[in-house]
C-alpha cells in the first residue's frame, strides 16, 4: 500500500487539520520546536522525540532564571529543587503533556517523577506499552540506612534507581578531610573520590534496584571494588560544585558485576569509567526452625 499523499497540505493519518490547529493552539507559548515534535509524534507515533516535548513544555512553565539550565541538556535536573516547579505548576505541565501527546497520567504516578529523565522515561514506557515502573527515590536517611559506607566516606546523599539504571548526587561541601591537603591552599576534589562515588552508586544498585538478575537479595557486606578500566577525568570539581552520579549494569553474574558510570558538574561531564567491576554475595537464607507435631 502506498503511503497518503499529504502533499496537499491534509494532515498525515491519525491527525486531522482540527487536531494541528488545537495543539497548535495548546503549545503556542512553547517554542517552535516543541510543537515541531508533538506534531511528528501525533503523525508518526516517534517515541524519540518525547524528550524535545517534554522539555518544551516544561520551559514553557518555569522562570526565566531557570531556564538557561534546561538548554545544558541536563536530564537529571530535578523538577522541584533545581527548577523551581511547585505542586500547581507540576499540575499544569503534566496536563499539558497529556493534551499534546495523547497519554494518561495519574496524579500516584507523578510521586517518584523528580527529574526531567525520570518524566521522559516515564512517559516514552507508557507511550510505546511497556510496563510502566516507576523509579524509586533514596533520599538522604534512606541511603545512609542501607549503604554499608558512612560519612565522612559515604558520597551519595541521594539516589534514584531503576531495574535498568542509577543516578545520585553528592554536594562538595568543602569541609571534606581530603580537601584539607589536596591541594594547599586550593582545594579541588580528588578523581579517585569520583571514582569512588560511582562505585558506591553501583554498590548501591546491587542492594536496592531489583534489577532481574539479582535472584536473592545482596549482602551489603560481601561488596567489594574488583577493578576499574578506561578511566578520563575532564573538568576539575571545586567545593560547593554538585557531583551528578550515573551508572548503568552492562553484565551482572553473580559474583560480578560490571557497570559503567560518568560524573557530571555543571552540565559538563567530569569524569568516565567504561567499566567499574564490583564482586558480591548474596545474603544466606534465614534458617528454618523445625516444628514439633501436635500429639
Amino acid at each position: 500500500m502506498s503511503d497518503p499523499d499529504t502533499s496537499s497540505g491534509a494532515a498525515a493519518p491519525g491527525l486531522t487539520p482540527a487536531d494541528e490547529a488545537t495543539l497548535g493552539e495548546a503549545l503556542k507559548r512553547c517554542s517552535p520546536a516543541t510543537l515541531e515534535a508533538a506534531l511528528a509524534y501525533r503523525r508518526s507515533g516517534d517515541v524519540t522525540v518525547i524528550p524535545t516535548v517534554v522539555l518544551g513544555i516544561i520551559e514553557r512553565f518555569v522562570d526565566p532564571e531557570h531556564r538557561p539550565r534546561l538548554k545544558t541538556g541536563e536530564t537529571d535536573l530535578r523538577v522541584v529543587e533545581d527548577l523551581g516547579v511547585d505542586s500547581l505548576t507540576m499540575l499544569e505541565v503534566v496536563m499539558l503533556v497529556e493534551e499534546s501527546l495523547k497519554v494518561s497520567i495519574k496524579n500516584e504516578e507523578l510521586r517518584d517523577l523528580r527529574t526531567v529523565a525520570d518524566i521522559n522515561a516515564f512517559i516514552e514506557a507508557r507511550l510505546s506499552g511497556r510496563t510502566v515502573v516507576a523509579p524509586k527515590h533514596l533520599p538522604a536517611e534512606v541511603v545512609y540506612e542501607v549503604m554499608p559506607m558512612q560519612p565522612p566516606f559515604l558520597f551519595i546523599q541521594e539516589a534514584t534507581l531503576s531495574a535498568t539504571a542509577a543516578s545520585g548526587r553528592y554536594q562538595v561541601a568543602g569541609t571534606e578531610f581530603f580537601l584539607q591537603g589536596h591541594f594547599k591552599n586550593n582545594p579541588v576534589l580528588p578523581a579517585s573520590i569520583m571514582l569512588e562515588a560511582l562505585g558506591q552508586l553501583a554498590v548501591l544498585f546491587l542492594l536496592r534496584s531489583g534489577a532481574p538478575e539479582l535472584e536473592q537479595p545482596v549482602d551489603p557486606a560481601a561488596v567489594f571494588f574488583t577493578s576499574c578500566e578506561g578511566v578520563r577525568c575532564s573538568r576539575v570539581v571545586k567545593p560547593g560544585e554538585t557531583l551528578l552520579l550515573s551508572i548503568r549494569p552492562k553484565r551482572i553474574k553473580a559474583p560480578l558485576a560490571t557497570f559503567e558510570g560518568t560524573v557530571k558538574v555543571g552540565g559538563e561531564r567530569a569524569a568516565f569509567a567504561e567499566e567499574i567491576t564490583l564482586t558480591f554475595g548474596f545474603l544466606a537464607p534465614a534458617p528454618t526452625t523445625a516444628v514439633a507435631p501436635a500429639s
